[in-house]
């Protein structure tokens, strides 16, 4: 029984030091893209940082760390900067979670040309990797007075036309 009791201490160290395991270890952008995304956190790790400091629906300050959504979808070759206008002003992206919640942004609102407001594709949050629920990806907005686009576990994310 004591041997059981230190194999099942064990067992609970060697998780808690490998951290969160998440239901999906990566993210895909895809859609009306010029090249199309798989992304794992160690991939996140070759685009600039970002950072924000904003407080939580629970009124408590958290700095939450990761990559601007704007940065990924140029990669992906998503038309932005002095290129969106006319039709491509009617592309949305829509980001999916693990168990299916969606949340629509425009792609103005993302554009740092058009908007100042940082959407941001965060892995981290206080300076440790964003706990199981919530993770490996998460879109944090630092304009939305209400967080319900604040999407947790995100699966993907699309572009498309609205058409």
């Amino acid at each position: 029984m004591k041997l059981l009791r230190i194999l099942i201490l064990a067992f609970i160290s060697v998780a808690l030091l490998m951290g969160p395991s998440y239901a999906q270890e990566f993210i895909t952008i895809e859609g009306e893209v010029t090249r199309v995304l798989k992304l794992s956190i160690k991939d996140l790790e070759k685009y600039p940082v970002a950072e924000i400091k904003i407080k939580d629906q629970k009124g408590e300050e958290h700095v939450y760390r990761g990559t601007a959504l704007s940065v990924l979808l140029d990669s992906a070759g998503v038309t932005l900067g002095r290129n969106l206008r006319g039709e491509n002003l009617t592309k949305y992206v829509l980001v999916t979670a693990v168990d299916n919640y969606q949340v629509v942004y425009s792609l103005a609102e993302i554009d740092p040309e058009f908007a100042s407001n940082l959407v941001l594709l965060t892995t981290h949050v206080d300076g440790k990797p964003l706990p199981k629920g919530e993770g490996p990806f998460r879109l944090v907005n630092q304009i939305d007075k209400r967080h319900a686009r604040w999407i947790r576990e995100i699966r993907s994310i699309k572009v498309l036309f609205s058409k």
